[in-house]
């Protein structure tokens, strides 16, 4: 039986809301920094030197144009991720987790927080993995089916 966890709704809303705030606040500052008569001859100075504020409104739009192409570029790189449970293995993009090698599953935190802990050993080293349900959505059944395999393989 394999259960899946796609990427969360509340990230894929999260990276929309951030490249949706970079896009017009790069419009909102180049509309004040470049073509608001009102703003820009308040934030000069007899000589015709801006301040502080007018060249921030100058200067920050194509930083923040950058930031809303990165981030919409990584969302794009991301948003097909899942959380895989088949099997044998616990299968987060690259990285796979044999149910054999998992040692705990801390599930204190689940009902009020939304994530669990899962410590496993690979190579010899103790490590810990964080799953959260604000990162994958159907952790709920994926929980479940790691603890059936997990109490499966003590017995």
């Amino acid at each position: 039986m394999m259960v899946e966890a796609p990427l969360s709704r509340y990230t894929r809303n999260s990276f929309i809301i951030y490249v949706a705030a970079c896009l017009i606040g790069a419009a909102w500052f180049a509309y004040d920094g470049y073509f608001n008569q009102t703003f820009i001859s308040k934030h000069t100075d007899e000589q015709g030197r801006a301040d502080f504020d007018l060249a921030f409104n100058r200067a920050a739009p194509p930083f923040l144009l950058a930031g809303a192409v990165l981030l919409a570029g990584y969302f794009l790189a991301i948003r097909n991720r899942k959380l895989v449970a088949d099997d044998d293995a616990l299968a987060a993009g690259k990285e796979t987790i044999p149910y054999d090698a998992i040692e705990k599953i801390d599930k204190t935190f689940f009902e009020k927080k939304g994530y669990f802990i899962i410590t496993y050993t690979r190579n010899g080293v103790e490590t810990r993995r964080k799953l959260t349900d604000r990162q994958f959505d159907n952790l709920p059944a994926i929980l479940d089916l790691l603890v059936a395999k997990i109490t499966q393989d003590q017995t």
